[in-house]
């Protein structure tokens, strides 16, 4: 990657995965993959990812295992925990520049965007962005919110060259193997009438996404800022199938 890439996990309906899928792909690519990233929590006034990073700290901080395997990776990367930074969505691309101004800027940059485009700031942020993949769920509620965010982006920014966006994504999250598959082909047909690409990987519905750390408890992570999703628990959650989809079309 030549330039630094500006990529957003967005949707406006709530509960649709996006602060999760933020935090895990940014620690598959800073401490699996090998890239510098940095993130920029915009998602005010919550904050999902800095209170995320917070605990991590103080988890690592007073949980021997933790602590040990969080050494045992600086020594192995040579490198520190990815920057969180909290900025209000229309602050969030002068945030950016600041990281790029580092001395080590990062390659790709995440972006954790509130739920909504009411907003002029979030919509020029959103237009800013070089990458947006949007999750989706077989709920109808949530499609219909989904799809209604996805077009609107697509439509008014995408299609018309108003924008930096070089692809629109959405990806089947929270996906349940009970399921139907005519379901998912209805809601990938009325999205490709749209003119907007589903992307191949789909991620399970699974406890182990929200998986965090614990000041008195030894166990194995999923999520979390300061270390990959351990091994284990990664196998079968399509996490590195995303990943490397993610990759081929970032450097298309």
């Amino acid at each position: 990657m030549n330039e630094p890439l500006f990529v957003a996990f967005s949707t406006q309906k709530g509960g649709a995965g996006k602060t999760t899928l933020t935090v895990l792909m940014a620690s598959y690519f800073h401490y699996v993959k090998g890239y510098n990233v940095a993130v920029i929590d915009c998602d005010f006034p919550q904050f999902s990812i800095k209170d995320l990073r917070e605990r991590d700290l103080k988890n690592v901080e007073n949980n021997p295992y933790l602590k040990k395997i969080a050494f045992e990776q600086f020594k192995r990367l040579n490198k520190r925990a990815y920057p969180v930074l909290e900025s209000r969505p229309e602050e969030a691309i002068h945030t950016a520049k600041r990281l790029l101004a580092s001395e080590t800027p990062p390659e790709i940059i995440f972006f954790d965007l509130p739920g909504t485009i009411n907003n002029l700031g979030v919509i020029k942020t959103i237009a800013t962005m070089d990458y947006i993949f949007c999750p989706i769920a077989a709920d109808r509620i949530v499609m219909e919110s989904s799809l209604k965010f996805a077009g609107i982006v697509n439509d008014t920014l995408v299609s018309t060259g108003q924008s930096n966006i070089k692809g629109l994504y959405l990806l089947w999250n929270m996906v349940d193997g009970r399921e139907k598959t005519n379901l998912y082909k209805v809601y990938e047909t009325i999205a490709a009438e749209m003119g907007i690409q589903v992307m191949k990987t789909f991620l399970p519905d699974s406890k182990r996404f929200r998986k965090e750390g614990s000041v008195d408890e030894d166990r194995v992570l999923f999520r979390s800022t300061i270390l990959p999703p351990d091994r284990i628990l990664a196998k079968g959650s399509n996490i590195n199938k995303l990943a490397e989809e993610m990759l081929t079309l970032l450097k298309q």
